[in-house]
């Protein structure tokens, strides 16, 4: 099931009247590509949030029926298999829809570039694609970003990647 931006839209709306207080939520990946309109839907939710809300988040997520099938969590910058150096929120970019609990973001370009080196499945490389072009990143961005992240498995599997997104994009 795709999900548009006004489908992940309305589910934060929801989740928003579920929640007992407010809390934090970093739209990565997919989900942050849709909302920054980068692509017109994703195939799941990805977001990052403080440790401290996770649990806010995920219980609210229980209080109704969303019908969506994989809603993933990820915390204090480990996000899929990379770890985002700790300063990567100060460069968060803010959703400008308003909820009464939900602060909204959404990581930055680069750092969904960068965190999309570590899978890089044909999806992945579109995403990349897209990111580098809107965004106008240049080759250094993507290396200086890719070089600031520690890679949770096989890094030589990663710096493959890495040569391989700089070389079909650069």
């Amino acid at each position: 099931m795709e999900i548009g931006k006004g489908k992940l839209i309305a589910f934060l709306r929801e989740v928003d009247k579920h929640l007992s207080r407010k809390i934090k939520i970093i739209a990565v990946g997919g989900t942050a590509m849709t909302l920054l309109e980068l692509k017109p839907s994703t195939i799941d939710i990805d977001f990052e949030l403080p440790h401290e809300d996770v649990e806010e988040f995920e219980n609210a997520t229980k209080m109704f029926a969303h019908g969506i099938k994989k809603i993933d969590t990820f915390s204090d910058g480990l996000i899929f298999s990379q770890q985002l150096p700790d300063d990567h929120l100060e460069k968060i970019i803010p959703v400008k829809i308003h909820f009464n609990n939900i602060q909204l973001y959404s990581l930055h370009p680069i750092d969904i570039v960068v965190t999309k080196i570590g899978r890089l499945e044909s999806k992945d490389i579109q995403d990349i694609g897209a990111c580098i072009k809107k965004f106008k990143l240049t080759k250094n961005e993507v290396k200086n970003g890719a070089k600031a992240v520690d890679y949770i498995g096989r890094e030589e599997n990663y710096k493959i990647n890495l040569r391989h997104v700089l070389d079909r994009f650069f």
